[in-house]
């Protein structure tokens, strides 16, 4: 009898383990619908071309917040002018609790045809930081936008915001008149200890 209490218990313990991978691996509808345009980010073991919850498999987590350098950004449909490539984390500290923008990354000045090579050629204004979700904070999302870039514009952050966290990303846009994004890509992760 206690050998079949100690089996029925530990298969209900795989069957929860089982069921909350399930549910974290399925993307919200608007989570899903961010992306947009034909935006590639390529990583060494993992390509990125729509929105997805990185898993832990392979320590996909892990590696893309401790191992893994800026990835390789690719557009296909870019043209003849220059582009902003943003990065952000907009669930900062977590997304449920009044959620700020954390800058990851921020170069202006990008040709298009390195964009086509999957190189990002421009000047850097931050450098690349990875995904590093505080532990137990949830799942955060990490977006990348692409922004055609006004021309004859000279896109710079102010000392104002020379901090990365708490940016006031949509008066960026606005200062600068970048608009929509022309492609955007998502992917959610939670710190790799979770």
């Amino acid at each position: 009898m206690a050998l079949l209490t100690l089996f029925l218990v530990l298969f209900a313990f795989l069957l929860e383990s089982f069921k909350a991978e399930t549910i974290q691996s399925t993307l919200d509808p608007l989570d899903a619908s961010f992306c947009h345009g034909g935006l590639k980010a390529i990583y060494p073991e993992l390509d990125i071309n729509k929105c997805l919850i990185i898993p832990k498999a392979h320590k996909f987590r892990e590696k893309i917040s401790t191992v893994w350098k800026a990835p390789q950004i690719y557009f296909s449909r870019a043209q003849k002018k220059m582009y902003v490539l943003v990065m952000v984390d907009p669930d900062a500290p977590r997304r449920s609790q009044h959620p700020a923008y954390w800058r990851h990354w921020l170069v202006a000045n990008i040709k298009g045809c390195s964009l086509e090579n999957g190189e990002i050629h421009g000047n850097t204004l931050t450098d690349y930081h990875p995904p590093t979700p505080p532990w137990k904070t949830g799942f955060h999302r990490y977006q990348f936008m692409l922004f055609e870039q006004p021309p004859h514009t000279n896109v710079k952050l102010t000392e104002k915001e020379s901090s990365r966290g708490k940016w006031d990303f949509p008066a960026f846009i606005k200062r600068f008149n970048l608009g929509e994004p022309v492609a955007a890509l998502q992917f959610l992760t939670q710190n790799f200890k979770d």
